[in-house]
């Protein structure tokens, strides 16, 4: 009878731990995201963030680099004027060590919701959408362009997680319209 209430005890710990999944990874370490990376997947809680290779927060990560006072500078490439332009974005650290504030069309909150840091990474933007008070743009980023469908189930896992309803608009995984300078 013991045996059974301990594995019973044991079964509903573990099921509970399975089922919280943080919204944030609470030990990155940022100089291991630092490098070259590519933008496999792109998610919206509204799709006019994402619609039109202009879209407001369609852009494609390039770089991250860690700067010495564990900011994160993020180089990308997004669509303006009918050519793909270079840009960069300075995030700065906050108490949490996987989120980060941005000023990009107005003050934003960056999270990377997980990452091996060899392969990929996800990190979500806090924006406001259209006739909403909260919203949220997220993006799967890869070392490599490379699909892996793992990986994709794994992020539209993670997707599901989050407390506004997600869907992937676009999935970069065969290389077509990418924004490269």
């Amino acid at each position: 009878m013991k045996c059974l209430l301990l594995a019973l005890g044991l079964a509903l710990v573990c099921g509970l731990q399975a089922a919280t999944v943080p919204s944030a990874m609470e030990d990155l370490d940022i100089r291991q995201v630092a490098g070259m990376w590519h933008s496999v997947a792109m998610a919206a809680s509204d799709i006019s963030l994402l619609d039109s290779e202009t879209a407001p927060l369609r852009v494609y990560v390039q770089e991250l680099r860690p700067t010495p006072g564990d900011n994160l500078e993020i180089i990308l490439h997004k669509w303006e004027n009918h050519a793909c332009i270079e840009g960069n974005i300075m995030a700065q650290k906050t108490e949490d060590p996987a989120v980060f504030t941005v000023d990009y069309q107005g003050e934003r909150k960056i999270s990377v919701l997980d990452t091996d840091y060899t392969h990929y990474m996800f990190f979500c933007m806090e924006v406001p959408a259209p006739g909403t008070e909260n919203g949220m743009m997220c993006q799967y980023l890869a070392r490599t362009l490379k699909a892996d469908n793992e990986v994709m189930e794994k992020f539209d896992r993670a997707l599901q997680t989050l407390p506004v309803h997600i869907q992937i608009i676009l999935d970069l995984t065969q290389g077509k319209e990418q924004c490269r300078v």
